[in-house]
């Protein structure tokens, strides 16, 4: 990691140097402490104490230190090991985390684009969930959108001539992945590396957070399910001077928004007046450190959630699912119907639009989602024609358990 390559370009004890940089980096993580201040909400340790355990930590109530820098004494930020962590994984100068994604669009039109022009693409002026809307939001930060190309097709010199046209105006070109939807057919895009020799900075909302194509967390090759799927390490080396993305999609984390990219455009966008309003709070921070601390040592596909259920291979999730419909002996399946067909998952959250995951579920005849509802743990699953399908590559392991209680639990 970065770590390494301050150690190397130091010269003298390497080993020496190492040790004290990967310390100093694992002083900045967000972590419990004892407050023996006498201050009992303390700012720079969190405000009010929470239950460790909430955070995955030892048990008992104890603060963090969120605001506290362990080194020097003093008052710190609760962004600095995030931010390493966040610049080191996609390849960036810097980073930021704000909430949600939504809310880091906003920022940087508004911390970089205030009463100038950002030039978007009528083929990505979109709305997605929640109604969030690009022209709205730039409305919002008082920036002015600017139409270049046509809905299927824009060109780069699309750009450039409303760049030639409207001179220094035009602070940013933003480019806008369509995470939910596709435009197919005679369509037409310029590359970032294009966009990028323009002159003006490419600001590009990849919405889903793919870290890196190259997947290095995962063993063997990037799944197929991701192809396409727009990458922050790869978007950055196109040409992107700044990349916005989501912490809760395919990061797998808490819901939160990403700025990483060049570090004077980050700098503005961490000291613009909006940033206090849209910070994170520490639970969100400390939960998205570990994610990321996951990545860094990959083991994404066995500490996070969403990549471990993602990566299982379709025949242990198979196997699950007919351990559930034998665990309710044969007499009660045939009652209910149960049984094991194949099926596919999606990653969902508009991300990887039109992918699937083949997947297993447990079948069951009829209607029961209402039932299956109302259980002591509630189980959600989907109704398919006649029958009712609780998907398995969802659920975790650890949960078929409260799927065979829920089955036995339905009326015959």
């Amino acid at each position: 990691m970065r770590c390494a390559r301050l150690a190397i370009a130091s010269g003298g004890d390497f080993e020496a140097t190492a040790v004290n940089l990967a310390r100093g980096l694992e002083l900045s993580l967000v972590q419990p402490v004892v407050n023996a201040t006498g201050v009992l909400l303390h700012t720079n340790l969190g405000r009010a104490p929470l239950d460790s355990s909430f955070f995955g930590f030892s048990d008992g109530a104890r603060p963090t230190s969120l605001e506290f820098d362990l080194t020097t004494g003093n008052r710190g930020s609760r962004l600095t090991a995030v931010a390493t962590l966040l610049a080191e994984l996609p390849g960036a100068e810097d980073a930021i985390v704000v909430n949600p994604n939504a809310a880091a669009v906003l920022l940087v039109v508004g911390a970089l684009a205030a009463g100038r022009d950002v030039a978007v693409s009528r083929g990505e002026s979109v709305e997605i969930g929640g109604g969030f809307r690009i022209p709205e939001v730039l409305e919002q930060s008082g920036a002015r959108l600017v139409d270049v190309g046509t809905t299927n097709k824009t060109r780069a010199s699309d750009y450039a001539r409303a760049i030639t046209k409207r001179g220094n105006d035009v602070a940013l070109i933003m480019r806008v992945h369509p995470s939910n939807f596709h435009i197919e057919g005679f369509t037409e895009q310029p590359s970032l590396t294009e966009l990028a020799g323009l002159g003006v900075p490419v600001v590009s909302d990849i919405g889903s957070g793919l870290l890196d194509a190259r997947c290095p967390w995962v063993e063997g090759p990037p799944p197929s399910w991701l192809h396409g799927e727009p990458a922050a390490r790869q978007t950055l080396a196109d040409g992107a001077a700044l990349v916005t993305f989501s912490g809760d999609k395919l990061i797998g984390g808490p819901q939160c928004g990403i700025i990483a990219g060049r570090g004077d455009l980050v700098a503005a966008c961490r000291a613009h007046p909006l940033m206090r309003a849209l910070r994170p709070g520490g639970q969100t921070l400390i939960a998205l450190q570990r994610v990321l601390l996951a990545f860094a040592a990959k083991r994404a596909c066995t500490d996070i959630p969403f990549w471990a259920m993602a990566t299982s291979s379709v025949e242990s999730v198979r196997e699950r699912a007919v351990v559930v419909v034998d665990s309710l002996g044969a007499a009660r399946s045939s009652t209910l119907g149960l049984r094991v067909e194949p099926t596919d998952a999606v990653p969902g959250a508009g991300s990887t639009p039109g992918a699937t995951l083949p997947s297993a579920a447990v079948v069951v005849d009829g209607d029961r989602c209402a039932e299956l509802r109302s259980g002591r743990i509630p189980v959600i699953a989907r109704r398919e024609g006649d029958h009712t399908v609780l998907d398995l590559r969802s659920v975790a392991p650890a949960d078929d358990a409260v799927i065979v209680e829920s089955l036995a639990s339905l009326t015959s």
